[in-house]
């Protein structure tokens, strides 16, 4: 395929060239039901225009947008999520969103998946049996749960004695917090307390 970047020319056809793919950009973010990375865009833009679409023109394509639903004329924005981008209401709406979120019980966490989430999250990777040590209860239920809602996956085997299975966060779980990274989570020394530790009744 021939391979150009629309940034570099002048060409008044590439720069129309350009807005027509930022059309483009915007409708795949828009009907994507997960955060959708830069190289997937790429892939589906040299395939749809027959030419290898350099990767700095997908990106000059997402700040386009980004910097166009900055504006207070939208409730919501292109943020980056999970190693992509993704469509998603401004802070200033929350409390709202919150509210119906909460109305929707069954897509909430029970404290005990909560609990074993956020062990999976911080000790990562982890088998059930060093789980439930931390937790102190049999933890097979929540594991399952987390399983079933995508939010941890199995990353292997340990070489420990048995060779049990290692749990580990997936981007999923990534999105369901809004972070972009494991490395936004919050440090343990700023979510707990002495009343409040994972496995003890506060």
């Amino acid at each position: 395929m021939l391979k150009y970047s629309i940034l570099k020319t002048q060409n008044s056809k590439l720069i129309k060239a350009l807005d027509f793919l930022i059309k483009h950009v915007e409708s795949l973010i828009f009907c994507a039901k997960e955060p959708v990375k830069v190289e997937e865009i790429q892939q589906c833009m040299s395939e749809m225009f027959e030419a290898e679409i350099a990767e700095e023109d997908i990106q000059q394509c997402i700040t386009v947008l980004i910097e166009k639903y900055n504006s207070d004329d939208y409730s919501f924005g292109i943020y980056a999520l999970a190693g992509g981008f993704q469509f998603l209401t401004k802070p200033a709406y929350q409390s709202a969103i919150s509210i119906l979120l909460k109305q929707n019980s069954k897509k909430r966490l029970s404290t005990a998946s909560l609990e074993t989430l956020a062990i999976v999250a911080y000790k990562q990777p982890i088998t059930k049996n060093e789980i439930e040590q931390i937790r102190g209860v049999n933890c097979d239920y929540a594991i399952h749960k987390l399983l079933e809602k995508e939010l941890v996956e199995m990353r292997g085997k340990s070489e420990a004695v048995g060779r049990p299975v290692l749990y580990g966060t997936t981007e999923r779980f990534m999105e369901y917090f809004g972070i972009n990274s494991l490395k936004d989570l919050p440090l343990p020394k700023d979510v707990s307390t002495e009343e409040n530790v994972i496995g003890i009744e506060g």
